[in-house]
């Protein structure tokens, strides 16, 4: 049996009294592609962030080819061949992408850059990539800054890479490129860690699964002998359901409209685009895009949050059967009538919670109508902090502790359940389920189903196409800060969105796929 390329033995991390990875044990197989999956806050990032020098293990060995090392700073980790890509890129926009390949090396590679065009381009030729050395970073497009992140590992000799998330923010058909891109390297000899937590993505991929649950090791199976079931039982510790309910829209009637609308920010950059459409009551809007394409301005041009141009409007159809111009008013007076923003940004406390205050005053900052929501019969704030946190099993000592004080995830939590029992007319949701554990994931999604059973026009903007198939009506496609089209969720493709991600028309997308 060949050597390992890496293995990790009985290694600990701890942050204060915080043990981020316990007595974990990993092996990396010589040219194999390696999953790690588990849910936020499982410690895969940490325990990764130790092979390439970030972090230093408190306790345990690591082996590399064989020999026990020391990683102690990103360079150790470069020099035995391993290159870690993370989430977040670290590129400088003025330069070219041959430039940020070699940034930061020793030697006389700025004065022979003919030699590095070659050597980029047999590397890219190698394992079919697609990409110009001489083009500056700030023409690409996110695939093609990633593909720099990678050339840029590999250039420098690693054998050993890790990625990190690496299909967040990629199209559908972005993801196949970078897939194949990576069986090409696997079968020239390179060992693959890929961190993820999208598990039709890890079934597709790997050759082995690795899971971690609350920084602890659970186990390591072969990807064809396991089911996606099996490694969400391994990844929660429970057997759960996976199942979304989608009913038929019942009733529909035209909630929202709006009609031309362009935003521009600070800078005077157009965000949204001359963008129209059309948000039904009793169903669920999805809206698709890479990060960025818009998705934000559009729900705060609807809350009153964004100055829009003169010429477009956003138009209310109330139950009552008046009609309602949305863009003169102001936001306060647009959230009387029931439309409610839950945006779920980086920041989760930006966006209405007082971090200072506890959760029972954090209720206390919107008025709520008094019955027929799904926390039934709420007599105080004080209640309603405590339904939503028994409904979605929030962590926290209680309720009188300062929301500053609970997780990202948990205090995203009782931001979204907040604007469900708000009893709201239309609820715009950003990112809900944005570092939540499975488990809570499916619970906001029933409780979006609910919401639309009982009449409201939901709009979901959401990262995981696979989720936003299953659970909306119809999905909004946007790139670039333009409205590519809108399909319905029941009979379009994966390929069909993912076309129109790149800005392609639904009727050039239907022609493509």
């Amino acid at each position: 049996m060949s050597t390992p390329a890496i293995e990790l033995k009985n290694v600990t991390k701890r942050f204060g009294s915080v043990i981020a990875n316990d007595n974990v044990n990993l092996t990396l197989e010589q040219g194999e592609i390696l999953s790690i999956l588990g849910e936020n806050g499982s410690g895969k990032t940490t325990l990764m962030n130790m092979l390439s020098g970030i972090y230093y293990p408190d306790e345990g060995q690591i082996f590399v080819g064989g020999r026990e090392v020391s990683i102690q700073s990103p360079k150790d980790s470069f020099e035995l061949g391993i290159g870690m890509i993370h989430q977040h890129f670290k590129l400088i926009d003025v330069l070219s992408a041959a430039e940020n390949i070699i940034l930061g090396l020793q030697g006389e590679e700025i004065l022979k850059m003919q030699e590095v065009y070659a050597k980029i381009n047999e590397l890219t030729a190698k394992y079919g990539f697609d990409l110009d050395p001489k083009e500056k970073i700030y023409n690409m497009s996110v695939s093609q800054k990633q593909t720099v992140e990678i050339v840029k590992v590999l250039y420098r000799g690693a054998d050993m890479l890790i990625l990190d998330e690496p299909t967040a923010v990629l199209t559908p058909q972005e993801i196949q490129k970078l897939f194949t891109v990576l069986r090409n390297m696997r079968q020239a000899g390179k060992s693959i860690i890929i961190i993820t937590h999208k598990l039709n993505e890890v079934m597709e991929l790997s050759d082995r699964v690795a899971v971690l649950r609350k920084g602890r090791y659970i186990g390591c199976v072969e990807t064809a002998k396991t089911s996606i079931s099996e490694l969400t039982e391994m990844m929660v510790g429970e057997k759960i359901s996976l199942d979304i309910h989608r009913s038929q829209p019942q009733d529909a009637h035209k909630r929202i409209e709006m009609r031309g609308i362009t935003v521009r920010n600070k800078e005077g950059v157009r965000m949204l685009n001359k963008a129209s459409f059309v948000a039904n009551s009793g169903e669920i809007l999805g809206i698709a895009g890479v990060a960025g394409s818009g998705q934000k301005e559009l729900l705060e041009a609807i809350a009153g949050l964004q100055e829009t141009e003169t010429g477009g409007e956003i138009l209310y159809y109330a139950p009552t059967g008046e009609t309602l111009k949305l863009t003169e008013m102001t936001a306060e007076n647009i959230r009387n009538l029931g439309i409610h923003l839950s945006f779920v940004p980086e920041d989760r406390l930006g966006m209405g919670l007082v971090g200072s205050m506890d959760l029972t005053d954090n209720m206390m900052i919107r008025s709520y109508r008094e019955t027929g929501h799904f926390f039934a019969h709420r007599k105080a704030p004080r209640e309603l902090a405590e339904q939503i946190v028994e409904k979605l099993d929030v962590v926290t000592p209680g309720v009188d502790t300062p929301i500053s004080h609970l997780s990202g995830g948990n205090v995203q939590k009782m931001l979204v359940g907040r604007e469900i029992a708000a009893q709201p007319i239309v609820l715009m949701v950003a990112y809900p389920v944005r570092g939540l554990d499975i488990n809570s994931s499916y619970t906001i999604y029933n409780l979006l189903n609910e919401q639309k059973e009982k009449g409201v026009a939901v709009i979901c903007v959401g990262e995981d196409i696979d989720v936003l198939l299953a659970l909306c009506d119809r999905i909004m496609v946007m790139s670039g800060g333009n409205i590519t089209g809108v399909v319905d969720a029941k009979s379009t493709t994966k390929e069909e969105i993912g076309l129109m991600m790149t800005g392609a028309t639904k009727e050039k997308a239907d022609h493509e796929s």
